[in-house]
């Protein structure tokens, strides 16, 4: 722990789980150590951040919400341009609510682009918390060139891109916008090491991967505990997260595929957009849940089918569970591959994940001991990185 003085730090962030979860138990252990932590985020949020002891700065934002997932759209640009019309509107009121209460330092989530914007017009240092991977040297070339190809010559993109690098000038900033999406001053990385694509090739004197900052949820999330008619079974808990768990029929092939399973007990998350009813004749060896507190869950469980979010992946390495990755969207895919190449997952598209692929890929990773012990070997990695108290502690550098 270093010796920074009481300070006023202000962090900035969407109203999403899998942006606000990763940085929640820092704002905790920055409070603890007698710092003032302003936490700038839409009111849904607005309840979880006080439990840190963080004050809530509470702005509208124009963003879909989680309870909306199809109001993005379908194409590139439909993602890109809700966060600059976003940003747009939301950094004036920033900007009210803090003048005269200037922060000492600025924290921020990679999607909050009023955020260093607002660091440069106050002089004061801005650090990234990245809730997903982070651009290596050659990402551009290889990623996001290719990527960006056809949206950098469509009308509608070039628009995008005129307008982005105005609002940027008119603030001060003469950063391109590419730079400015994925190449920060500094940046702490809210995931493992293991999780990163060519982290041989990441700056290090920009990035620090702290991993998992999860600290002790039970006391907000409550606990799991297992039911005695599962006593001596192996656990599976499958989630798809918050935002894409519209998938009634997928819900039942799981059901399918375990229900008729002697040795198994299966936590079920169904989420807030699939009725318990579309799911039929649920066995006793299931049990359906809207939500569940999940890192409780998988300190318990033998297997873990998810939709392969950042927030999931870490937690099923952290715990040394074997996972099978169903992706829904973004950056979900990449982290599917990702834990299959670490050795610890299987990779089963959305369209192809009927009850019998999903029976065959856990019974299979959980009768392997080469997979038991490369979760094993990652969650021992992970517990070096630091978590929480390492992100603090180079937080507090920052402010010397």
């Amino acid at each position: 722990m270093t010796s920074a003085k009481p300070a006023h730090i202000a962090m900035f962030s969407i109203a999403a789980h899998g942006h606000v979860n990763p940085s929640i138990e820092v704002m905790r252990e920055l409070v603890a150590r007698g710092h003032r932590v302003s936490y700038a985020i839409p009111a849904p949020f607005a309840e979880k951040v006080a439990e840190t002891g963080a004050t809530p700065v509470v702005w509208n934002s124009t963003l879909p919400t989680d309870d909306d997932p199809e109001a993005w759209g379908t194409e590139l640009i439909d993602h890109l341009e809700p966060f600059l019309d976003d940003a747009v509107q939301a950094l004036p009121q920033l900007a009210t609510v803090f003048q005269g209460d200037e922060p000492d330092l600025v924290l921020h989530d990679i999607t909050a682009y009023p955020a260093p914007v607002l660091a440069h017009r106050w002089g004061v240092p801005a650090v990234s918390l990245s809730p997903n991977l982070v651009a290596w040297e050659g990402y551009e070339e290889e990623v996001a060139g290719p990527m960006l190809a056809d949206l950098k010559a469509s009308e509608r993109g070039r628009a995008y891109y005129t307008r982005f690098g105005a609002w940027l000038s008119e603030n001060g900033l003469r950063e391109e916008v590419d730079r400015f999406q994925s190449r920060p001053r500094r940046s702490l990385v809210l995931i493992p090491r293991a999780l990163q694509p060519h982290a041989d090739r990441v700056d290090t004197s920009v990035h620090t991967f702290v991993g998992a900052c999860q600290g002790d949820r039970t006391a907000v999330q409550g606990q799991w505990r297992r039911p005695e008619p599962a006593e001596g079974k192996k656990v599976l808990l499958v989630s798809l997260g918050s935002a894409f768990t519209k998938q009634p029929a997928f819900y039942r092939a799981c059901v399918e595929a375990f229900g008729d399973l002697p040795d198994w007990h299966v936590v079920l998350q169904i989420g807030k957009f699939t009725d318990e009813a579309e799911l039929g004749a649920v066995p006793a060896n299931v049990e359906v849940h809207r939500w569940v507190p999940q890192l409780d869950v998988l300190r318990q469980a033998d297997a873990f089918i998810t939709h392969a979010g950042a927030g999931g992946s870490q937690e099923g390495l952290a715990t040394a569970t074997p996972m099978v990755a169903v992706p829904q969207a973004v950056d979900q895919f990449g982290n599917a591959d990702m834990l299959v190449s670490l050795g610890v997952a299987r990779h089963v598209p959305m369209d192809r994940a009927d009850a019998a692929t999903l029976r065959d890929a856990v019974l299979t990773l959980t009768c392997d001991p080469a997979v038991a012990a490369r979760c094993e070997e990652i969650r021992a990695q992970m517990a070096t990185e630091g978590g929480t108290h390492r992100a603090a502690d180079l937080i507090e550098a920052e402010l010397s």
